[in-house]
């Protein structure tokens, strides 16, 4: 029996994917981003938090009849919102057997399926799931790979050569880019992102704006502080996001 540990299961949402989701939340991340809004997602294994003295369960296996039960619940609302399930993390294609069971579970009951995915391992991987998935959320952080490594913890060639091949490919790309000052919230980084996404442009692009909520998490797992800037302005925001605008459509 194929099992996996998910740290959520988030019903109603509506920023990842089109219509009125489920967002599914899979243990396990390869990337250390410095402002990580989610570091209960690291390790692949069970764990406990007290955040404002309350105890919370990060982690929990799960087997694909007891993750579509759940996601079966609602599917009339995915239907009539033309939403669907998107499975996130962490990073949800280090668990790969068991992704690949429950997005074919999903195409069997007719649920419409996203991935949200940092890209950080082998093409292969995309294509034995292409088949079962009908959109990718595609997190691009920045284009420059001495950057990528200080701040995210590794390299980035294989993150935009496998985005790359998605696109050349016909896939369905939502691009996110999460908007951290200090980091690539300046005209510099940004105008190589929209220059990369120009060459290759997907079909959405959506901006994320750092914020502060991995902070208490953080210390409470015993990782320590994690590094923190300030969010930023909606003036930013509307900058760039007038730029992706004009670089991209």
């Amino acid at each position: 029996m194929i099992q996996g540990i998910l740290f959520d299961i988030q019903k109603n949402t509506i920023h990842d994917g089109p219509g009125l989701r489920t967002t599914v939340f899979f243990k396990g991340c390869d990337l250390r981003c410095k402002w990580c809004h989610n570091p209960e997602s690291w390790l692949m294994e069970p764990q406990n938090m007290v955040v404002n003295h309350k105890e919370i369960d990060c982690g929990k296996s799960y087997t694909v009849e007891q993750v579509m039960t759940q996601l079966l619940k609602d599917k009339v609302f995915y239907d009539k919102s033309g939403g669907g399930v998107t499975f996130s993390g962490g990073e949800c294609m280090l668990q790969l057997p068991f992704l690949k069971a429950l997005l074919i579970a999903c195409k069997e009951e007719g649920i419409s399926t996203a991935i949200d995915t940092a890209g950080h391992f082998s093409y292969d991987d995309f294509v034995s799931i292409m088949d079962y998935t009908d959109l990718f959320l595609y997190d691009i952080k920045c284009i420059t790979s001495s950057l990528h490594k200080e701040y995210v913890g590794a390299e980035n060639d294989t993150i935009l050569d496998n985005y790359r091949k998605l696109i050349k490919g016909g896939c369905s790309v939502w691009v996110r880019i999460p908007v951290v000052p200090s980091f690539n919230a300046n005209m510099e980084e940004m105008g190589k992102i929209q220059a990369f996404l120009s060459e290759y442009p997907p079909q959405r692009v959506d901006l994320l704006p750092y914020h502060r909520l991995g902070i208490d998490k953080s210390t409470a797992l015993g990782y320590g502080k994690t590094w923190e800037t300030q969010p930023p302005s909606e003036a930013e925001l509307t900058s760039y996001r007038d730029g992706f605008k004009e670089s991209i459509i």
